[in-house]
């Protein structure tokens, strides 16, 4: 029985941290999802926290949770702004969507610190710099 699950792997999604700046010219941070895939992927359901030691004491951050709905092939879609003092913690991004009628997930992890300019490359489809992870 467990055979006649198909094992689907997701590798054409990708996620990025992004370091943009806003209408009054602030530098902000801002997740995104990037479709790799030459198709759209359906049903885009994001849910992000944070957690790690802070000071010596084990924090958490609450979860969110965003329906993206639809993302085109070869584009991205902002997922939601992440602020500078959870870049300490580990940040977890989990991704959920359907493709060719078959629901994909993933679960992309930026570790404590590695959030920052040390790591950034040319974010595809963005033509921004930041931190991504596929």
């Amino acid at each position: 029985m467990l055979k006649d699950i198909p094992k689907l792997v997701v590798e054409n999604v990708a996620l990025a941290i992004v370091q943009e700046k806003n209408e009054e010219g602030e530098i902000v941070w801002n997740s995104y999802l990037i479709n790799l895939y030459d198709e759209k992927i359906d049903g885009v359901l994001v849910s992000s926290k944070g957690y790690g030691n802070y000071d010596g004491r084990n924090v958490k951050t609450s979860m969110l949770r965003h329906l993206i709905g639809t993302v085109e092939a070869y584009d991205y879609a902002k997922i939601e702004p992440i602020m500078p003092n959870v870049f300490g913690l580990t940040n977890e991004f989990w991704i959920s969507f359907f493709l060719h009628k078959n629901m994909y997930d993933k679960k992309y992890i930026f570790l404590p610190e590695t959030i920052s300019e040390a790591n950034f490359t040319t974010i595809p489809y963005l033509n921004k710099k930041g931190v991504m992870i596929r």
